[in-house]
């Protein structure tokens, strides 16, 4: 089996993973591009840090939803492999992401409910709903942990999600681009394959600004044609200190 054009890992509660993903699947629809979907969990990555300290105060419990939704997919995959992995992730951001606004914007996943999203999104991959009693098993963490770190291996430690793995096994990997509106299919390409070439470039490392703005999502109250909120995302968190 040949190695597919790109691993994308992502956390399925990170609103900019979402739409950076909407965009590689335009791309992969276009381009006929291969994408493997691979884990990669905020609430591991911050497994150090003091969150009442140093996040709003729904980050937290957003983030562990994430992780206890990875864990289904982890389950998913060592029964089915990564095929699966992309129609489960996409359930979960159109239930997540795409419905009505939500408290927080960023605690969608909460708002939601871990189990319905997981049951749902277990329905479209055609899997029993029992595969979401894996949502409170946290044997799968080492799994999830060691793929968190394969991620940060091919970027450094200081960056977020998503962390997109261009060409592997050989190519290199960036975090982002962070995007906040979904491009028409010509600038679609257009930006793929300005970020392709930078990724070819071996000593390019980093553009960045931290100015953003709300993704253009429903779950934030942001419809398309309309631009979001401009917030100074320091750390790529909106952490409250450093």
């Amino acid at each position: 089996m040949s190695d597919p054009d790109l691993h994308f890992y992502f956390d399925p509660v990170c609103p900019f993973a979402w739409m950076t993903s909407k965009w590689v699947r335009t791309v992969a629809r276009l381009k006929q591009y291969d994408v493997e979907w691979r884990f990669i969990s905020l609430r591991l990555l911050n497994s150090h840090i003091d969150y009442a300290a140093h996040f709003p105060p729904e980050y937290e419990e957003s983030h562990t939803s994430g992780l206890k939704l990875l864990r289904v997919a982890a389950r998913i995959r060592r029964d089915h492999g990564p095929e699966p992995i992309g129609a489960f992730y996409e359930k979960l951001g159109q239930e997540t992401f795409e419905q009505d606004a939500v408290p927080g914007g960023t605690a969608a996943a909460v708002h939601r409910g871990v189990r319905d999203l997981a049951t749902m999104a277990l329905d479209v991959c055609g899997l029993p709903h029992e595969y979401a009693d894996a949502l409170e098993d946290d044997t799968w963490d080492a799994v999830i942990q060691a793929e968190t770190d394969v991620a940060l291996t091919l970027t450094g430690k200081d960056v977020g999600t998503p962390i997109l793995h261009f060409e592997p096994p050989r190519g290199t990997a960036l975090f982002g681009p962070v995007i906040s509106r979904l491009p028409s299919d010509d600038e679609a390409v257009e930006l793929w394959d300005h970020v392709v070439a930078l990724s070819r470039f071996p000593g390019f490392a980093e553009l960045k600004r931290s100015l953003r703005e709300q993704p253009q999502l429903p779950a934030f109250g942001v419809s398309a044609g309309e631009a979001g909120k401009q917030e100074d995302w320091h750390g790529g968190s909106r952490r409250q200190k450093k």
